[in-house]
């Protein structure tokens, strides 16, 4: 009887002309990131592309890869090329080797609060949008990770003892590699993935990241002493293959762009609250936050105007240079504001 039933249920469902799983999405955009899988970045996004497929009807849909799987940034943009996938979550450091001017924001020192943060970043989104565009890219939303800061193995307090330390450096990032050789220091440069093991077999000794982000790639496990004051500015970017996301109609872009201005800042706030409480989850586990002498603080800001001198123009223009200075200037000449980190 049971089985009559059964056969009976979906012969009144093919009748009805209802099917039995939903139709693959017409529009299937294969999305690749190193975040990991349960992280508050992947779990936003999910929600993000939630709603494109429910108000696109099942047009548009999102596989994701998350964790690094498809490799790092370069591995995923060689990917995209031929096909294989159609966007991603990026670091910035991975961007830039695409959109250098992306990198602007991650000069050492140069934001002192997340207000500072947001008011610049709304004033380069057009201009973003316009170097993605030139690239076949389509940017959807500049995601963070937030302030960074030095992390180590052992105690650092003083910039001899930063320069003696095994420091490392992101792949392809001239600003982390110029920045360190002018404080005396010649980088260790790696992929993110590589990090943790090189951590746990010693080659490298002093990283850089954010609180939360240290936590979720578990770096914090061997990096236990953190110099308790921001190195510079971490952030991210998710964009699609313009060519892949024109095909869609205007209604569905809208949507995909809708939806982003929803869940976006969502995360935002998401990310900015982890990385408050990894600082109390950090202090339970016993990693020790340094305070440093003004005299290293002191000479890390310096070397930020030398280091924009290597970098124009090679590594960024003038203008988006100046652009940024001249919105961070107009933040603050209207007073200060709170610390924000």
């Amino acid at each position: 009887m049971q089985r009559i039933a059964t056969l009976l249920l979906v012969t009144l469902l093919l009748a009805c002309g209802q099917p039995l799983q939903a139709a693959a999405p017409k529009h299937l955009f294969k999305i690749a990131s190193l975040a990991p899988a349960g992280s508050v970045w992947v779990e936003q996004f999910e929600n993000f592309a939630k709603e494109v497929t429910e108000k696109t009807g099942g047009a548009v849909g999102f596989r994701i890869y998350a964790g690094g799987v498809m490799g790092d940034d370069q591995a995923m943009f060689r990917k995209m090329r031929v096909g294989q996938l159609h966007g991603g979550g990026f670091t910035m450091t991975g961007m830039a080797t695409v959109v250098p001017d992306f990198r602007i924001l991650a000069l050492p020192s140069l934001f002192s609060s997340y207000e500072e943060v947001d008011h610049v970043v709304a004033g380069l989104i057009p201009t973003f949008r316009e170097r993605f565009h030139e690239k076949e890219l389509e940017l959807i939303a500049v995601t963070e990770v937030g302030f960074i800061y030095s992390m180590s193995t052992r105690p650092i307090t003083t910039l001899d003892e930063l320069r003696q330390s095994k420091n490392w450096s992101p792949s392809g990032d001239p600003i982390s590699e110029n920045y360190l050789q002018n404080l005396g220091i010649t980088p260790i440069q790696l992929s993110i993935p590589d990090v943790l093991p090189s951590l746990q077999s010693g080659l490298v000794e002093t990283v850089y990241n954010s609180l939360y982000g240290s936590i979720v790639l578990q770096w914090f496990t061997k990096a236990t002493h953190i110099i308790d004051a921001p190195y510079g500015y971490a952030y991210g970017v998710f964009a699609l293959d313009s060519k892949k996301f024109a095909a869609l109609s205007p209604d569905q872009q809208q949507i995909v762009h809708q939806a982003a201005a929803t869940h976006f800042p969502i995360l935002l706030a998401k990310t900015r609250s982890s990385n408050e409480d990894s600082r109390r989850v950090m202090v339970e586990q016993g990693i020790k936050f340094e305070k440093i002498d003004d005299a290293m603080l002191h000479e890390l800001r310096e070397k930020r105007q030398q280091l924009v001198q290597q970098l124009i123009p090679e590594a960024m223009s003038q203008d988006i240079y100046d652009r940024t200075m001249a919105l961070l200037e107009e933040f603050r000449a209207k007073g200060p504001a709170g610390s924000g980190k």
